[in-house]
């Protein structure tokens, strides 16, 4: 089912000689929980296939590169720690250039702490340059203490992302947003949120598939996330349904994806044609 309307300048965008890549979201579009979605191995094998450049953008820090691609291949999708990109990693990247070889007490898991330790980031509490929160199950109590006393004596804060809540095979759990949703409480200052839609990460994935703009294409099934991110950097957007969006939701946003299909299962023809 495709509802989408077709990208402008169409057919400045058509052709095998176009060049074109995926920035491609996971829970929801690639699997959900511990089951990969039907399709998802063949239309990644496809893009393998043909060369065309991917990238799996995730809001989740709490996994490595590395910890993504076991996964993967546990669900029949074989590909490599180059084709993921986390919100941990731009975390990383993001106080690494804001103050490199700087120190942050970390609220997360070891996605997060492996991306920090990468760009030369010491974990600690004494008088860190930031609080950082990512993903995870290992908050507890005194953790928050510990990070509100380190940001009242000047500590900035930090999210890999805003979510509020994760998916998971048992349920809903509450995500990155809603913990540092506590700590803006407590302190009355306000988190900058690394991962998606922030321009920062979406701009940063795609610079490592090496396209411009108009070449990007944002395969996602949140709105608020992938499809925003996708709208404010001006890529093109392919929202599917397997996730947490439905098709009656849509008419809530004032922005719209470029192209609306049930699953990535319905997509290899429409790249084998270049239709959007």
């Amino acid at each position: 089912m495709f509802t989408g309307r077709p990208y402008p300048d169409k057919e400045r965008h058509s052709g095998r000689d176009m060049r074109y890549g995926y920035l491609i979201d996971m829970d929801g579009v690639i699997y959900r929980g511990s089951e990969a979605i039907p399709g998802a191995a063949d239309f990644v094998g496809y893009l393998q296939q043909e060369g065309i450049p991917y990238l799996f953008l995730t809001n989740n820090s709490a996994c490595t590169p590395l910890d993504v691609v076991v996964k993967l291949r546990k669900l029949g999708i074989e590909t490599s720690v180059e084709h993921v990109y986390t919100s941990a990693l731009a975390t990383a990247e993001f106080v690494h250039q804001q103050k490199p070889q700087g120190t942050a007490y970390v609220i997360g898991e070891g996605g997060l702490l492996t991306a920090l330790h990468e760009v030369g980031y010491a974990i600690s509490r004494e008088g860190p340059d930031y609080v950082i929160v990512g993903e995870g199950r290992v908050l507890t109590f005194e953790m928050m203490e510990i990070a509100h006393r380190l940001m009242a004596a000047g500590a900035g804060l930090i999210s890999t992302n805003a979510d509020t809540w994760c998916p998971t095979d048992a349920g809903p759990r509450p995500g990155c947003g809603a913990i540092v949703a506590m700590l803006e409480a407590a302190t009355g200052r306000k988190a900058y949120h690394v991962g998606k839609p922030n321009p920062f990460m979406m701009r940063a994935a795609r610079k490592r598939i090496g396209l411009s703009t108009d070449e990007v294409i944002m395969i996602g099934d949140t709105m608020e996330t992938d499809i925003r991110g996708a709208t404010d950097l001006g890529f093109r957007s392919i929202l599917v349904l397997s996730g947490s969006t439905s098709l009656d939701s849509l008419r809530s946003y004032p922005y719209r994806p470029t192209l609306v299909v049930n699953s990535v299962a319905e997509l290899i023809p429409e790249v084998a044609a270049c239709r959007f």
